[in-house]
């Protein structure tokens, strides 16, 4: 083995550092945007208004499509990492961690994409 490649496998790539970072940075985004979330949709707002007039009006402007946006990204993001550090303490074997990591990447990305999707194509229906 090359001295070159010795030193890139004891040096790392510092994945799981910036996976710490990154979990700690997007709890703490993901504190203020669910609590505005909780906030806007169930204290400032009476239960009784919350329905689709309500969120069509919201999603009316570009500001409240960005804000679920992240809202959205940021907990699958957050969730996923989390689970990958689940799955990665307690599954051993490598073939089950590949076959566990692809089901986890492949539910995330579908329903990611599924509620990113919602969100910028959503059209208020007349009622």
């Amino acid at each position: 083995m090359s001295l070159a490649r010795q030193a890139v496998e004891k040096r790392g790539t510092n994945f799981e550092l910036w996976s710490w970072y990154y979990f700690r940075i997007s709890g703490v985004l993901l504190l203020f945007l669910a609590l505005g979330h909780v906030y806007v949709m169930h204290i400032a707002t009476p239960i009784e208004e919350v329905n689709y007039a309500f969120v069509a009006a919201r999603y009316a402007t570009p500001f409240w499509r960005t804000y679920d946006a992240l809202l959205l990204l940021l907990a699958m993001s957050h969730g996923v990492n989390g689970m990958r550090l689940i799955l990665h303490d307690y599954i051993r074997a490598r073939s089950w961690r590949v076959f566990a990591f692809s089901v986890l990447y492949s539910a995330a990305l579908i329903f990611t994409v599924l509620g990113v999707l919602v969100i910028l194509t959503f059209q208020p229906q007349p009622s």
